[in-house]
């Protein structure tokens, strides 16, 4: 649990410091501005009640992560001494708590502890952390809520491959094997061009459909910078955060029950709703994507988009050298990650079957790489460092090995018996 804690704040902190370290080129005031910004707006922060950050917080963890060399672990947060130990308020702190906060309903939280240190509500030198006042008022609901007009303004990024958009749309019912099947179409659009990098309609909507439509677009169209996504599950694995963050794109979410972000994306499923749906004749998932590709291709990009004024496919290509090109090893940054402790037999356990790892590695916690369809291609690691590809346990071929007196292995070709009291591969 503590490691995945890690890693989920990790991938927000890369998330809240993308901006500055993605290799554009910003200009001391367009710093200072966005770093206001950032420290002004409201936060879904993981493993926390609060939805603030400070200025001190994102200037340290941009020196962090530039000062490891754009490694995501420098984000992680430090191991707490009290990790896995409740942390409680006592009875008579908690009622002075709520006594100051209806007395004092609009004040901050650190001038309520400030005044029941005062007071003597509770002793001067006692530590008494805001986060835990934080959630102890959220708890009892006296966190006042203010409700403000909001300042919505239309947008558009400023260059391809800035931002993408991306949503899911409820197709037709289709024949899929020897079913019909309810359809998704998992679509992507860039904000500038309104170029779709690419869109197909699958029997779900999971995580794992969605990874396929993103790689597919990365590979097609480069890498964008940001993703916008809604805050379904698939949206919400890990796979995809930690996809997202070693690639270095923006995972974006959409604020609950605020849709009014991805007005692009659904304005392009309406228009497929009424030019592309009432045309399509076909009856299988195949002929679906066939015949939307050929549509994309012939006149959703080829036609001039009302908004800018050009087709998406040459608004696209006007700036084309400003787009990141996908990586060679794109297909490695989709594979799975999985955490395990290597046994004092030199086995490691990945879905109920056994891998067998290097010796150096025994009693390490290491990271396996895998892709879920590929399990014969599982990659080992041990503090970013590759330690080759892992094999199946051949049990048979065990019951084989032998060392000699300097402890080195050596394969019997005879088909032994073990004498009793004996067994091969043991000293």
């Amino acid at each position: 649990m503590e490691e995945k804690y890690k890693i989920d704040v990790a991938v927000f902190r890369y998330s809240v410091i993308h901006d500055f370290v993605s290799g554009i080129k910003l200009d001391h005031g367009e710093k200072e501005k966005l770093l206001m910004k950032k420290c002004d707006r409201k936060w879904v922060i993981p493993h926390s009640d609060r939805t603030s950050i400070s200025r001190g917080t994102i200037q340290r963890w941009i020196k962090l992560y530039q000062e490891s060399g754009n490694n995501l672990e420098s984000l992680y947060p430090s191991t707490r001494n009290d990790w896995g130990k409740q942390r409680t308020l006592d009875e008579e702190t908690c009622l002075g708590l709520v006594r100051l906060r209806k007395e004092m309903p609009d004040v901050s939280v650190p001038f309520i502890v400030k005044t029941m240190k005062k007071r003597g509500v509770i002793p001067p030198n006692t530590y008494l952390p805001f986060t835990t006042v934080y959630r102890f008022f959220h708890q009892q609901n006296l966190m006042r809520k203010h409700t403000t007009v909001e300042d919505r303004r239309k947008y558009e990024a400023e260059m391809p491959n800035d931002i993408w958009q991306s949503d899911v749309m409820h197709g037709p019912k289709l024949i899929a094997g020897d079913k019909r099947h309810k359809t998704y179409l998992i679509a992507f659009i860039d904000d500038h061009s309104r170029l779709i990098p690419y869109g197909q309609f699958y029997t779900s909507e999971n995580a794992l459909s969605f990874m396929h439509a993103f790689e597919q677009a990365l590979l097609r169209r480069g890498l964008p910078r940001k993703l916008y996504v809604d805050n379904g599950s698939a949206y919400r694995s890990r796979q995809l955060m930690h996809t997202a963050a070693s690639l270095g794109i923006a995972l974006i979410h959409a604020r609950p029950y605020k849709p009014q972000g991805k007005g692009k994306i659904e304005r392009v499923f309406k228009t497929i709703r009424s030019q592309f749906l009432p045309g399509f004749t076909g009856k299988t998932l195949q002929d679906i994507n066939q015949s939307f590709e050929r549509w994309l291709t012939d006149e959703y990009h080829s036609r001039k988009h009302s908004s800018t004024g050009q087709s998406p496919i040459s608004r696209f290509v006007d700036n084309i050298e400003c787009i990141r090109s996908a990586p060679q090893n794109l297909k490695d940054h989709f594979r799975k990650v999985a955490r395990r402790r290597v046994n004092k037999d030199r086995s490691v356990v990945l879905d109920r079957i056994m891998y067998e790892a290097p010796v150096t590695l025994i009693g390490k916690q290491v990271e396996l790489l895998y892709h879920e369809d590929e399990r014969e291609s599982i990659e080992i690691r041990y503090k970013n460092k590759t330690y080759g590809m892992l094999n199946q346990i051949d049990i048979n071929v065990n019951c084989r090995v032998k060392r000699d007196k300097n402890n080195n292995i050596a394969i019997s070709s005879k088909d032994l018996t073990p004498q009793s009291g004996q067994i091969w591969g043991m000293p």
